[in-house]
């Protein structure tokens, strides 16, 4: 019998509450990941994987935490041995996917809405539920339909 894999994307304020104790949604975060099914994985994208890099090495984010390269890269190594967590290259047909959740936005100046609309696309693609605690991410995925988490909420 084939067990179906349950895929998880967490975003980037997922990963970085799940790799430091004193963050505010940390212990939302593990209650959340406590619960999951045993066939569920959580993955990194290309995205996620430098995002968590940059945030958990500065210091306007860390404070007197911030961590040197090698141990950001310590931190990502880790999540790698967990069985549960995997890195996934980009899907086939994402950069079209990216290109229509801008769409809406042609007429915008850049902003954090790039962001959000990759890891928009990049879920769709991977047919990964996005996990975020951002509201209006979830918003968004809401709008396009996309299957999103907020720790210690239901999904949508």
């Amino acid at each position: 019998m084939k067990i179906l894999m349950i895929l998880f994307f967490p975003d980037l304020n997922v990963w970085l509450a799940l790799s430091v104790s004193e963050h505010e949604h940390n212990k939302e975060a593990w209650s959340w990941v406590r619960l999951l099914p045993t066939e569920a994985n959580l993955i990194f994208s290309r995205y996620t994987q430098l995002g968590l890099l940059r945030l958990l090495t500065n210091r306007a984010v860390m404070g007197e935490q911030t961590l040197t390269l090698k141990q950001g890269w310590d931190v990502y190594e880790e999540w790698l041995r967990d069985p549960r967590v995997e890195f996934y290259p980009e899907p086939r047909g994402l950069d079209a996917a990216f290109r229509q959740a801008t769409a809406p936005f042609d007429r915008e100046r850049a902003s954090k809405l790039i962001g959000d609309c990759y890891l928009l696309a990049y879920s769709q693609q991977a047919n990964a539920a996005l996990v975020t605690f951002d509201r209006a991410l979830l918003r968004a995925a809401q709008r396009l339909g996309c299957s999103a988490v907020v720790p210690g909420w239901r999904s949508t």
